[in-house]
């Protein structure tokens, strides 16, 4: 039986130097990274922890190390079954004190008699580590028997997933906060490699994580070198990203804009000679497996993908990554690039840009939610004689249940639903059905106008003849060097011209600031003659310097409420 040992929360728990020698002695890592044992003393001192580091940076780490001192049962929340099978596998030769570790993998390829077996393991005490997707937590026995078993900690690997407006969103990532509260609240370690400010906002406030020390940290990835190239014609565009993924050297990645591309490259570039297979949502199951499973063993150098191509790959050795359209957000690119050069060496990152290209992403960007879907799901909550299941909503509306899931975590956004402690719906207020709506229309619109500010951000890397590094490290509230020496625009001088353009300002970067239209926000940088500013409710804007002072449109935000302080 897995035994649970206290931590002391007195000068005797472990300090950086103790979690250093127990990384060394149970997992032989020699050296741990910036910000891994920091983070790990966060959760053992009882805190809640959004960790925000970038793919291949160690994040599986903090909790492997914490769970070491803590016992008992660490739950951890993984997407995919093939990235849980990987972290399970990297648990195998772990020791717990005297004995072995004991890890399971709860998902949909156990049979039921196996299924039955686990969950009897867990409620007798005698597992370590329990690696699922969050749709199993969807399953009411499931949450049952984990909350019984007590877990010590609650780990959610790519926590990015809870953001309904990106393109990974899982609707049942957004139900985990309500999973956590039924759970008696444990300890909860939230893992992510996006890191942008309203990212990490929205992270926190979906799992419901209490004042958590956020430690974020590697950034800069000073191997990557970052380069545009800017085209007018379709077809140029295409012929120059075959080109580079069948002349560049080594294995890496093109990332496409629809499945039609990614199908139409892999032929083309198929054709020069590379070996080189299409991956996207659209192809079977196992063809996505054997094509992820080949070029991470070798068998091909080149992967023309959608975006569904991405979590749970670990090839260290990827020395390129091409993006033959824009991405939709810097967010998504930099998780996406952050896949190449994982060993450190130099690897070469390129967007292929054109500007007609930003319109398909707006055409793909975040989908509304149906409204008359909102109507039907409301109406069941609310007719049902007891709390009910999304499952059972779905059944009695004849609704998808993805879109079920995901009316749900709408309605209980604006206050029209809630859960009770065993994970099922129910009505909160009575505000008519239309007014309801409207105020689902409204969140949706707020997204829709974010998700607008977050691809400006996109053009504007794209379109910079500043350091790209400096831009895409701001963009994550990094500070970074004026010039890098390793960007397209360092190399060409265009970025030292930019950096001479560079009008003064009042303002400093982080600074809180309040504009008349926009309201509060951060300074995020400057760029030439314009500031770059992350509003809370607005989004992402570039403002030009000389008008926003000159107006008065831009004011430090506690200097604005000492001006209206004493209005009555």
């Amino acid at each position: 039986m897995a035994k649970s040992r206290d931590v002391p929360d007195t000068a005797d728990a472990p300090d950086a130097a103790d979690i250093a020698r127990l990384a060394r002695e149970s997992f032989g890592w020699a050296e741990l990274r910036p910000g891994q044992a920091e983070a790990v003393g966060d959760l053992l001192a009882g805190e809640d922890l959004l960790v925000v580091m970038p793919t291949g940076w160690g994040k599986s780490a903090v909790y492997r190390l914490a769970a070491q001192y803590l016992g008992g049962l660490t739950v951890v929340v993984s997407p995919l079954i093939s990235l849980q099978r990987d972290q399970a596998e990297a648990l195998e030769d772990s020791r717990a004190g005297d004995r072995p570790v004991v890890v399971r993998t709860l998902n949909s390829e156990l049979s039921a008699g196996a299924r039955e077996d686990l969950l009897g393991e867990i409620s007798d005490g005698a597992v370590d580590f329990l690696f699922l997707a969050p749709e199993q937590l969807a399953n009411e026995e499931v949450v049952d028997t984990v909350r019984a078993a007590e877990p010590r900690l609650f780990v959610v690997d790519e926590a990015h997933c809870v953001v309904s407006w990106g393109h990974d969103f899982r609707p049942d990532y957004a139900r985990l906060g309500d999973v956590v509260d039924r759970l008696g609240h444990p300890r909860i370690a939230a893992l992510t490699a996006t890191a942008s400010p309203p990212i990490r906002e929205q992270i926190v406030t979906a799992l419901h994580l209490r004042e958590p020390s956020v430690r974020s940290a590697g950034f800069d990835r000073p191997n990557l070198h970052l380069a545009v190239r800017t085209f007018t014609e379709a077809d140029d565009q295409i012929e120059d990203v075959v080109a580079a993924a069948a002349g560049l050297d080594g294995s890496g990645i093109v990332y496409t804009a629809t499945r039609r591309q990614a199908e139409e490259l892999a032929e083309a570039v198929a054709a020069r000679g590379r070996r080189v297979a299409a991956y996207h949502a659209g192809l079977p199951k196992r063809e996505r497996g054997d094509v992820q499973d080949r070029f991470i063993d070798g068998g091909l150098d080149v992967v023309t993908a959608t975006t569904a191509f991405g979590m749970g790959i670990d090839k260290p050795d990827v020395r390129w990554v091409l993006h033959a359209a824009v991405a939709d957000s810097l967010d998504s690119y930099y998780q996406e690039i952050g896949r190449a050069g994982r060993d450190g060496d130099p690897s070469s990152i390129v967007l292929f840009y054109r500007e007609a290209d930003l319109g398909i992403r707006r055409f793909f960007g975040s989908g509304s939610v149906d409204e008359d879907a909102v109507s039907q799901v409301l109406r069941q909550v609310r007719r049902a004689d007891e709390p009910t299941t999304p499952a059972e909503i779905a059944e009695a509306t004849d609704l998808p249940a993805r879109r079920v899931t995901r009316v749900v975590t709408a309605l209980a956004e604006v206050g029209a639903v809630d859960t009770d402690e065993h994970g099922r719906i129910e009505p909160e207020g009575d505000e008519p059905v239309r007014v309801v709506r409207e105020e689902v229309a409204e969140l949706d619109e707020q997204r829709r106008l974010f998700d607008t500010t977050r691809l400006e951000m996109m053009r504007h890397y794209a379109e910079t003849r500043g350091c790209r590094r400096q831009q895409l490290l701001s963009y994550f509230g990094q500070a970074a060097p004026d010039l890098c020496g390793n960007c397209d625009n360092c190399e060409s001088g265009v970025a030292r011209e930019q950096l001479e353009r560079r009008v003064d300002s009042p303002f400093e970067v982080g600074e809180r600031v309040r504009h008349e239209r926009f309201g509060v926000g951060t300074v995020l940088r400057f760029e030439g003659p314009a500031v770059v500013v992350l509003f809370d409710d607005e989004g992402y804007r570039s403002l030009s310097i000389e008008q926003v002072v000159e107006r008065g449109l831009l004011v430090a935000a506690d200097e604005a409420a000492a001006d209206t302080s004493h209005v009555g």
